[in-house]
C-alpha cells in the first residue's frame, strides 16, 4: 500500500512524502501541487498540511479542537477564515469579511497563505483521496497523546520529531532524493502527513472534530491524525 504525505513549503512550492507499508518509499518536490499529486498516482491516500474545508461563518471547530489538543503548542494551528473571506482580492477586504463574519479580523501569516490554501482546496474538492491534516496534531498522536515540548525549527524539536517517526517505522534517511534542499521542519511535517494517510488509508486515524461540519460544497472540513 502506498500513500503520501504533503507540506507545502517556499521552494519549490510543495514537498512529498511517499510510504510504501509504512515505510519511507522516496520524496518529491514540485512548483504545483497537482502535478505532485499526479506523479504519486498510485497513492490510496493523500494527505496535505493546508485548511482544506472551508465553513461560511465563524471559527472551524477543527482548528478550535486541534488548538485545545495540543496546549503549548496551540499557537501553531491559526484559525482559519470563513470561505467568503478568501474570495476578496486583497488582504484589507479579506479582513474586513473576516471581520465580519467571526469578530475578528484575518491575521497576515493567514493571508499570506492564501495561494496555496485554494491550490490545495481545489485538489481536494477533485479528489476523494485528499485529506487535511496538521503536523503537530499527528506528532501529537505519534507521541501518545502528549503535546510535545520543543518547536519543530529547534535542534531539540527536530530531532525528537524524527525518534518519533522512526519508532513508528518511518526512517528519514539522510539523502533523501529530491526533497534533499528542502528545510528539515518542511520535510519532517510531510514525513509526520505520510504517517496520517497511512492511518487513513488504513481505516484508524482520528478526526477532529467529532460532529462534522461542513463545506460549502457539502464536504465534511476535519483534520485527520
Amino acid at each position: 500500500m502506498e500513500v503520501l504525505g504533503v507540506d507545502a513549503c517556499g521552494r519549490p512550492g510543495w514537498t512529498g512524502i511517499k510510504l510504501r507499508d509504512g515505510a519511507f518509499a522516496g520524496s518529491l518536490v514540485g512548483l504545483r501541487l497537482d502535478v505532485l499529486i499526479k506523479r504519486a498516482a498510485g497513492a490510496e491516500a493523500i494527505a496535505v498540511d493546508m485548511p482544506l474545508g472551508l465553513i461560511e461563518k465563524g471559527w472551524r471547530a477543527a482548528d478550535l479542537g486541534a488548538r485545545a489538543l495540543l496546549g503549548a503548542r496551540r499557537n501553531s494551528v491559526f484559525l482559519v477564515a470563513p470561505r467568503p473571506a478568501w474570495r476578496e482580492p486583497d488582504y484589507l477586504s479579506a479582513g474586513d469579511r473576516c471581520h465580519e463574519l467571526t469578530g475578528h479580523r484575518l491575521s497576515r501569516q493567514a493571508w499570506a497563505l492564501a495561494p496555496k490554501l485554494l491550490e490545495a482546496r481545489a485538489c481536494w474538492l477533485a479528489d476523494e483521496r485528499i485529506h487535511e491534516v496538521h503536523p503537530e496534531v499527528s506528532f501529537f498522536a505519534l507521541a501518545g497523546g502528549v503535546p510535545l515540548d520543543h518547536a519543530k525549527k529547534t535542534w531539540r524539536g527536530q530531532n525528537a520529531r524524527r525518534r518519533l517517526l522512526a519508532a513508528a517505522g518511518i526512517v528519514l534517511p539522510d539523502e533523501l532524493g529530491e526533497a534533499d534542499r528542502v528545510p528539515v521542519d518542511d520535510v519532517l511535517d510531510a514525513a509526520a502527513a505520510a504517517w496520517s494517510a497511512q492511518r487513513i488509508a488504513l481505516g484508524a486515524a482520528g478526526r477532529i472534530p467529532e460532529v462534522a461540519e461542513l463545506d460549502g460544497e457539502g464536504r465534511v472540513v476535519e483534520i485527520r491524525y
